[in-house]
This record gives structure tokens, C-alpha cells and sequence, in this order.
């Protein structure tokens, strides 16, 4: 396996068992060594490459422990320290690894909650941990950019030189990332008022600005959609694939973003729409999207093959405080997965895939005659 393979396993492995771990010993258990061994490939059983409890005296303190020395070439080169999963990793965790840092040869040292893992080095001040980590690899949902500048740390790749070269530009442009994340989440006044002032000519009052967060909130969710679909439609090789606003029996979307009202106590919103555009632009790949067909009912948005009701490709739980992901196995029962945004369901689009292929290979079989 490529190490994106690898470490879709261990996301996998992670989704499934972190709601049971409740100590930091079982983190390390669970996720932590998997991450050692199975991600970066080394053997956690030999003490040459990883060293448990490293210990490395410095100045006044004596006996401290680490939790994982990794060694290449004889040398001490990364140092690890977990916390327990779920836990915030915060700067404060990471003073063994500042102490440390300076008392060993490594370059590297990653702080972890078996989770996301931070990765420092000593851009700002040689031989000195920096304060912020050049790389965040969150297994909750894989950055694919990242990954080959991980596979750099690998036991059969390891290439110190090349991390260190690149991880000043990783580390900026991380933090720009998460910014850009954060503020196409819940935008900040100051992102409301940069790009209002480029489509407004009035002052920027409070007035206005209540009236343009919401539509600034509603075009980069929009230019997100588009982003995505047209990598897909590229990805598909059919540049001419159109994902249009469902007809069949969902409303419209009316200029102001307010939901619509189906069938007297049906409402549809905006938000499921773009649900729906998102599963049918995934599932295309394996059927017709003019079989891909939206029924919103009280409770619950569903996306249905051939508009049957006992074909369901995904149901869109949206109308309550935590959205969830309805999605089915080979027998047709569901799982709700929970999602925070819209754009979450991506991170299941194998799963949709597989079930709309199954529908398109699948005959129904015909009811005898009563």
C-alpha cells in the first residue's frame, strides 16, 4: 500500500475505536503505534528504530520520559509525545518535547492526540523547537497535499534534508489555510468588511454588515460547491456534466435564501439542495444523474435511485442542531453518520458510490400476482 492508502486505514481505525479510548495509554495503543508501524513503517517491536519512554537528561531534570524516540540511521531523529484522544492539543503539551529538542539530535518532534499530530522542527531558531508546527495532519479529515511530505519521514523514504527545505513554506501555508477554513466557517468581521467593501459603495455600518454576513457566508459555501464539482466533472473527464437544481418535487431556491415550503409542511432549504447536488455530482460516476432524484419528506431530505423509495442513495438528516449523513449497506438499513458541513459528505463518497452501484446493477424483482 501507498502511504495514502495507509493512512486512510489508520483514519478508518480511528473512526471506529475512538469513542471507546479513554486514557492516554490506550491512545498510544490504539492509534499511536498503528501511526509508528503501519503509516511510517517502522518496527515499534525493534528498540533500534523506536525507542519507548526515551529518556534524555536535561540540565536540572532528571528521568523525564518521552513517549517515542524514532531512530534512522542510528540516530535519534523524531521524538513523539501523545496525549489522549480528543483532547485539544495545545503548546503547553509539548514542553518535554522544547527540553528534549535541544538535548537530542532529532529535527523532529510531533505532538499528538493519536488524532492530529503536529509537526515541528526549528525553523525560527536552530536546535530550538518552534512554537508552531510547520505541518497538521488531522486523520479526521486527510489533507492529500500533506501526505507526500509525511511520506518523507518514512522508514523506506526518509529524507531529513528535503522536509526541513520545505517546511518553511508548509508551515505558512498551513496557518493560511486554516484561516481561510475557519473564515469560510464563521466569518470574522474583518473577512466580512474586506469583502463587502469590494461589492458595496455605503459605509460599513452595522447595519450592513448584518445584512452582508449571511451573504458572505452563502457565496463561499456556493464557491466552495463549484470548486469541488468542477474538479469532479474534470476528474470524470466529462467537462459537460451539469449539476442543475433538482426539479422533481423540490422547490426552487428563491434569490434571498429563504427555505421553501413543499407540499404545505414539507420545507425544503438551500442547504439540502446543495446536499443533493453534492451526492448526485458524486454518484454519477457510476449512474446516470437523471436517475439520481431528490423527495424531501418532514423529517428528512432523501436521495433516491429512480426515485424509489426502496432504493435510497443517501438521506440528508439536516433539520435539526447535528446534521447527519444518512447512508446504507447491502441490506438496506441505515447508518447516520454526523457531519458539521456540507461539504463532510465528500468524506463518504465511496461508501455513496458503492450504493448507487449496487441499485444500477440490481434488478428489482417483480411482485406475483395476487
Amino acid at each position: 500500500m501507498d502511504i495514502a492508502e495507509r493512512a486512510q486505514a489508520l483514519a478508518q481505525r480511528i473512526k471506529q475505536h475512538k469513542a471507546g479510548i479513554e486514557t492516554e495509554e490506550a491512545t498510544k495503543n490504539a492509534f499511536v503505534m498503528p501511526f509508528i508501524s503501519t503509516v511510517l513503517g517502522y518496527d515499534v517491536f525493534d528498540p533500534a528504530e523506536v525507542i519507548p519512554e526515551f529518556t534524555a537528561d536535561v540540565g536540572t531534570k532528571k528521568g523525564e520520559k518521552i513517549d517515542y524516540a524514532i531512530a534512522h540511521g542510528g540516530q535519534v531523529q523524531i521524538l513523539i509525545e501523545a496525549k489522549k484522544v480528543n483532547d485539544p492539543l495545545r503548546i503547553e503539551h509539548a514542553s518535554q518535547l522544547y527540553r528534549y529538542f535541544a538535548a537530542t539530535n532529532a529535527r523532529i518532534a510531533i505532538l499528538t492526540n493519536g488524532e492530529v499530530y503536529h509537526v515541528y522542527t526549528d525553523l525560527d531558531a536552530p536546535n530550538r523547537m518552534d512554537a508552531k508546527p510547520f505541518l497538521v495532519l488531522d486523520f479526521a479529515d486527510i489533507d492529500a497535499t500533506l501526505l507526500p511530505e509525511l511520506a518523507k519521514l518514512t522508514k523506506e523514504t526518509f529524507d531529513l534534508d528535503s522536509v526541513l527545505s520545505a517546511a518553511g513554506e508548509l508551515k505558512y501555508i498551513g496557518q493560511i489555510k486554516r484561516i481561510l477554513a475557519t473564515q469560510f466557517k464563521e466569518p470574522e468581521d474583518e473577512w466580512v468588511r474586506f469583502l463587502t467593501t469590494r461589492v458595496y459603495e455605503g459605509a460599513f455600518t452595522q447595519r450592513v454588515r448584518e445584512q452582508f454576513l449571511p451573504l458572505v457566508e452563502k457565496a463561499t459555501r456556493q464557491f466552495l460547491n463549484e470548486q469541488v464539482n468542477d474538479r469532479l466533472k474534470n476528474a470524470l473527464g466529462s467537462p459537460d456534466i451539469i449539476l442543475p437544481v433538482p426539479t422533481t418535487p423540490v422547490a426552487p431556491v428563491v434569490e434571498d435564501g429563504q427555505a421553501n415550503e413543499v407540499g404545505g409542511d414539507v420545507v425544503t432549504t438551500e442547504e439540502e439542495l446543495e446536499g443533493f447536488r453534492v451526492v448526485r455530482a458524486i454518484v454519477c460516476s457510476e449512474v446516470p444523474s437523471d436517475r439520481v432524484v431528490a423527495r424531501d419528506t418532514k423529517t428528512y431530505f432523501g436521495v433516491l435511485f429512480d426515485d424509489n423509495n426502496r432504493k435510497p442513495i443517501a438521506r440528508l438528516w439536516f433539520n435539526r442542531s447535528q446534521k447527519y449523513l444518512g447512508v446504507f449497506d447491502e441490506n438496506k438499513n441505515e447508518t447516520r453518520v454526523p457531519i458539521t458541513t456540507v461539504e463532510d459528505i465528500y468524506g463518504h463518497a465511496a461508501h455513496l458510490r458503492a450504493t448507487a452501484a449496487r441499485y444500477a446493477g440490481v434488478r428489482e424483482p417483480i411482485a406475483p400476482v395476487a
